[in-house]
């Protein structure tokens, strides 16, 4: 598949490294082993009251049959409620609220893969990786469950779903992204090994574990998951969000004071990630922050090679981190953006060969269908080589994409 235009004077056909997938309700009914379905996941339509949203993808809600409709997923004592700002494309800007929405109401794209390519047709976009709803970014909504062999079989299911069903016939242009058991570090190496037998490179997994009261990087616990990811040349896509904690400031803050500060959860993950030997043992892993812009990433790396220099003794480094911090992240880490022009313009320090694009597809910030005139906009006085490195070509290299 071929999707460079710019012989012609145009732009590279986009590949998209972070839309979003809202299931469909048949997901975990179709995909399940019989002796769970009863049990898994299911979609049920109710009367809402009231909804808030408490932080890192969670909500609080009350139920009300005479209040407008939503669609829900219904499992163990989870209600989730499907949401419009998170199923928002389609909608007016002021329309996009934290309401109930069926997915009657939504368009199409966010569901049905048939519809998502024709999306993205209109979209300029070649190629999509989605993270998804209503496991929530990197599968804590299993990782909470109480019946753990339940939790396992969901995550095995919405994995099959993904790779046959999702992207099976979409010719490769809907690429696989894939959920661990995120209790359990063995068993995520497997499934890493069992995806990526079927062609799958790119795995969810939460920008700071500890948030989820899981061990942290640093630990050592998480070493046969990254060997797996490095032996199966598997990207680990870390989303904001994926640690059920977003950056705020105080309880009684605006969402949008979250929303503005929501990177500070991938410049702390990178921090982690540079100082922790994990990149060091693992020189060919990669890791990808989706999501989180770009144009922090000058400072932190100025920074952690600062710290490195003067600090590597009292700071518990010396041993641990043979090289300035910003070696491992040239070589092994891309950062993600969608609007972000301070980033493009430290493209010196952000490194041409370190970024990739995306569209956000259907949430509010999604440029869609906008996507090319906002692309083009950005990309204005950059050389074609690095154009397409941006907006194609360093995506196709980290999910190892059979595409030019």
């Amino acid at each position: 598949m071929t999707g460079n235009d710019l012989r012609s004077g145009g732009l590279p056909r986009i590949v998209s490294v972070d839309d979003h997938v809202v299931e469909p309700p048949h997901v975990w009914e179709t995909w399940l082993p019989k002796k769970f379905r009863d049990r898994g996941p299911k979609v049920e339509r109710r009367g809402i009251g009231t909804m808030e949203h408490i932080g890192g993808g969670t909500y609080r809600q009350t139920f009300d049959p005479d209040g407008p409709k939503g669609d829900c997923w219904v499992y163990e004592d989870l209600v989730y409620v499907n949401k419009r700002h998170v199923a928002a494309v389609g909608f007016d800007r002021d329309d996009m609220t934290m309401s109930p929405i069926t997915y009657d109401e939504m368009r199409p794209g966010c569901y049905d893969p048939k519809a998502r390519l024709d999306d993205m047709e209109m979209n300029w976009v070649d190629a999509s990786l989605s993270f998804p709803t209503f496991p929530r970014f990197c599968g804590q909504t299993f990782l909470e469950a109480k019946d753990r062999e339940l939790a396992a079989a969901c995550v095995v299911a919405y994995n099959d779903w993904m790779v046959e069903e999702w992207c099976g016939e979409s010719g490769g242009r809907l690429i696989p992204l894939c959920l661990i058991p995120l209790w359990d570090a063995e068993a995520a190496a497997a499934e890493v090994r069992r995806n990526a037998a079927r062609g799958t490179h790119a795995v969810c997994f939460s920008e700071i574990p500890p948030h989820l009261g899981l061990p942290s990087i640093h630990s050592g616990y998480w070493d046969p998951f990254f060997a797996a990811c490095q032996d199966s040349n598997t990207v680990v896509c870390m989303h904001i969000g994926s640690s059920s904690k977003m950056p705020a400031t105080s309880g009684d803050a605006p969402p949008a004071v979250a929303a503005t500060l929501s990177f500070n959860n991938a410049m702390a993950s990178l921090s982690d990630f540079l100082f922790s030997g994990v990149l060091v043992r693992f020189p060919t892993l990669r890791l990808a922050y989706s999501e989180g812009q770009i144009g922090w990433l000058p400072y932190v790396i100025e920074r952690a090679d600062d710290v490195w220099r003067e600090h590597r003794a009292w700071g518990g480094v010396r041993d641990i981190v043979p090289e300035p911090p910003s070696t491992y992240y040239y070589r092994q880490v891309f950062g993600c953006f969608f609007r972000d022009r301070h980033g493009i313009e430290s493209l010196e320090r952000v490194g041409v060969d370190n970024i990739t694009f995306e569209t956000d597809y259907p949430h509010t910030d999604s440029t869609w269908p906008d996507t090319k005139q906002v692309a083009k906009e950005l990309m204005a006085g950059l050389p074609d080589d690095a154009v397409y490195k941006i907006l194609r070509g360093n995506a196709i290299r980290m999910l190892s994409l059979d595409m030019v």
